[in-house]
């Protein structure tokens, strides 16, 4: 079955049960099957196999993202913001590349360590990820889920899937744009209400909103992280915000899909534990050290790159740069990304472990850390920080407090003050930015 199928499944057999609400629109299950056929027969009469445009936080978008697939077409979404000259680009590439029938979206990646890539998803793939997150996460009918991050990025647009396939409800907001509306959706008059937020929106309603989430504890199922490091500092004060709420940090990425995921909130709480695989997932540690991934939630490939795609692609297994370990309980532990450690006199330092440790630092409120070129000494490690609100930031002390926090090698010796990070539009550290 493909995830319209179960759409159409929840129309006839509940019409006028709310699919999704956006502000003040809201459409039935009915409404949207009516809404998505009549749009895909309009795909229909388009020349091509993939529909590439921009995707937006409305019920319009989501119309248009079924409608492609019921009309047999391939979305490729890209940010809202994207340039024409970067639109017409991408379509002239895929206009010209041969892509395969089952394949159901082309997801292109940020672009934060070089040029972006459409990774290829099949229709199969979606609902193995839908499945995989259903029997880890017990999405269920009766619930709201709150969607905040761009739907061009996997991160969200894959909670979409099991929330359709178990006929919940979805709640289309901007994220952290305007906080005010974010928390308004959970105040609506569902009793089960969970999200996906990426670490640095967690750190904003820390920072801002603690006081709403606390009120809001005893409605919130469960949140689940993922996209980038979360700090050991951040899943502490989360879970005391959030007792009885399950608190999700999930392993999961654009080409490899939806691949493991651990309750923090539980009895194990752990920066860098990402839990055991899922239901249609296994992952192993290679001889290098880095983690591989095998299962139906794989992506089919690299748009019009065959070369790259069999170089991570192979074995029926996708091997990726990130570096880890599983310990006794099987559980998958990220201890850095390949490209990401910096050699620091011999010593390989992961950049996460000391923006970890100065994250703990009260006066901090985001950072990020990575190699500069001394003249006398080489490369050394150099940090930018943003103070927190009101706090003033005094570099001496947070280079003590590093110094009982770390090895004598991971600690910086440049610092330099900031008024914000470089992030990618889905909260990744823009590490790019920063290698200029």
């Amino acid at each position: 079955m493909q995830l319209e199928d179960y759409l159409r499944g929840w129309a006839e057999s509940c019409p006028t049960k709310v699919a999704i609400i956006c502000g003040e629109e809201t459409v039935t299950y009915h409404e949207l099957l009516e809404k998505v056929t009549h749009r895909s027969l309009e795909y229909k009469q388009l020349e091509g196999y993939a529909v590439v445009i921009r995707s937006s936080q409305n019920i319009e978008f989501l119309v248009t993202y079924f409608a492609c697939h019921l009309a047999g077409k391939a979305i490729v979404p890209l940010e809202s913001d994207c340039t024409d000259a970067k639109l017409n680009t991408i379509q002239q590439e895929i206009n010209t590349c041969q892509i395969p029938s089952n394949v159901a979206d082309i997801l292109y990646t940020t672009g934060t360590t070089d040029k972006q890539k459409g990774i290829m998803i099949s229709h199969k793939a979606i609902v193995a990820n839908a499945e995989n997150l259903l029997s880890a996460m017990q999405f269920t009918s009766d619930l709201l889920f709150v969607i905040s991050g761009p739907l061009n990025h996997i991160g969200s647009l894959s909670k979409i899937w099991p929330t359709i396939i178990v006929g919940a409800t979805l709640n289309i907001t901007a994220g952290m744009k305007d906080m005010n509306a974010f928390l308004r959706a959970f105040q609506l008059p569902y009793h089960k209400v969970a999200t996906f937020l990426v670490p640095s929106s967690i750190r904003m309603l820390l920072q801002f909103a603690n006081k709403d989430l606390t009120a809001l504890s005893e409605k919130i199922d469960f949140i689940e992280t993922g996209a980038a490091p979360m700090t050991q500092a951040d899943m502490e004060a989360l879970c005391r915000l959030l007792p009885h709420t399950r608190l999700y940090n999930t392993y999961a990425s654009t080409e490899t899909g939806i691949i493991c995921t651990h309750n923090y909130n539980s009895d194990y709480c752990m920066a860098g534990c990402l839990g055991k695989p899922m239901k249609h997932s296994s992952v192993f540690i290679t001889t290098e050290g880095n983690v591989a991934c095998k299962g139906d939630t794989l992506m089919e490939g690299y748009v019009g790159d065959d070369a790259l795609t069999l170089s991570v692609l192979h074995d029926e297994a996708l091997f990726t740069s990130d570096q880890g370990r599983i310990d006794a309980e099987g559980r998958l532990h990220l201890t850095g990304r390949s490209g990401d450690i910096i050699n620091i006199g011999g010593y390989k330092v992961n950049p996460v472990e000391v923006e970890d440790a100065a994250l703990s630092f009260p006066a901090v409120a985001d950072c990020i850390c990575t190699a500069s070129s001394h003249p006398v000494i080489g490369t050394v490690l150099k940090l930018y920080v943003v103070p927190k609100d009101g706090k003033e930031l005094n570099k001496k002390a947070l280079f003590t407090h590093l110094e009982q926090k770390l090895e004598h090698h991971q600690v910086p010796q440049l610092y330099t003050i900031v008024d914000h990070i470089e992030r990618t539009y889905n909260g990744k550290l823009n590490r790019k930015f920063y290698q200029r």
